[in-house]
């Protein structure tokens, strides 16, 4: 039998929320039935563009939609994620889950009482490269990331820690599932009154070393991570969704040899192979690849980077 449709809306079509309305408009298994915005002029453009409508209020839009993607700023996260889940709406919801993690918590208590699908919106865990990084990552020693961005409006109600540096946190604590032990970091507010760069340093329960750069006020774009273990090395470049895997091993003869593998996968989309998971986990009522409680879990050591910074 076919699979069933999802109806799916959009709550927040701006810089972010208008990708979701596009890839979830050119799903062949789902039906973008509507988009919200508090800017309705915004709302009505997306929606003329992709032969949807626009609604005046979310509560409106979650009558006619299956599933929401809630792209708003972070500030609204838990009151729009928690109104869909209300109305028995399984939801899609941009990092970081929430503002606080007492947010958090209750998104994920109701999600799991309700039987809804609630998926943290981490991104680049469906980068392409992140598949390799996660497999041949396996028993890291030391990690080093760089992930720097020039200057936007865009995400400026929170600090870098939690608009950029939470991504590479996410994918860290998936690559090593033990818990941080140790926590160096600082931040200087350089062009907001919020931290715009950062750097921590983490250790966690397994022995790996996490050290991980973060900036909103850099000259070039750099998404970059290395990952260092036992006769292993991995590179990752997650803006050419690209992965390098250089491994120590013996050849014919029993002597040492550097094998070096590449794989890329430039023409694959991250967002749109999040929102593929996600609206097959809604179909399915199965656990989304990256849970409410990974994006807890982020959160919950982006706030414990942060809590270090203001120490300093």
């Amino acid at each position: 039998m076919p699979e069933p449709v999802v109806r799916a809306g959009v709550i927040g079509v701006g810089a972010l929320g208008r990708h979701h309305a596009r890839v979830w408009a050119d799903l062949p298994d789902a039906r973008l039935v509507g988009v919200h915005d508090v800017d309705a002029a915004r709302a009505a453009e997306i929606a003329a563009r992709h032969g949807c409508r626009a609604y005046p209020d979310a509560g409106s839009l979650l009558e006619e939609a299956d599933a929401v993607s809630v792209a708003v700023p972070t500030v609204s996260h838990h009151a729009v994620a928690r109104l869909a889940l209300e109305r028995g709406r399984d939801v899609l919801l941009e990092k970081p889950i929430t503002a606080t993690l007492a947010e958090a918590d209750d998104l994920v208590a109701f999600a799991a009482q309700r039987g809804l699908v609630l998926q943290a919106g981490h991104i680049e865990r469906f980068n392409p490269a992140t598949s390799v990084l996660l497999e041949a990552g396996r028993g890291a020693r030391f990690v080093e990331v760089h992930r720097l961005g020039s200057f936007s409006a865009r995400s400026l109600d929170v600090d870098v820690v939690l608009d950029l540096m939470i991504h590479d946190l996410d994918i860290v604590l998936a690559l090593d599932r033990s818990e941080p032990v140790q926590i160096e970091a600082v931040g200087v507010p350089v062009l907001t009154s919020r931290f715009d760069i950062a750097n921590a340093r983490l250790r966690f329960a397994s022995g790996l070393i996490a050290n991980l750069t973060a900036s909103r006020v850099s000259l070039e774009k750099v998404r970059k991570f290395r990952v260092f273990a036992p006769r292993t090395y991995v590179s990752v470049d997650f803006t050419a969704r690209e992965a390098l895997v250089y491994r120590l091993e013996a050849d014919e003869a029993g002597r040492p040899r550097i094998a070096t593998e590449k794989r890329a996968a430039p023409d694959e989309e991250p967002l749109r192979r999040q929102i593929v998971a996600f609206a097959e986990a809604v179909r399915k009522r199965s656990t989304p690849v990256v849970s409410a409680a990974d994006g807890r879990r982020a959160l919950a050591l982006a706030h414990a980077i942060l809590g270090r910074m203001a120490e300093v």
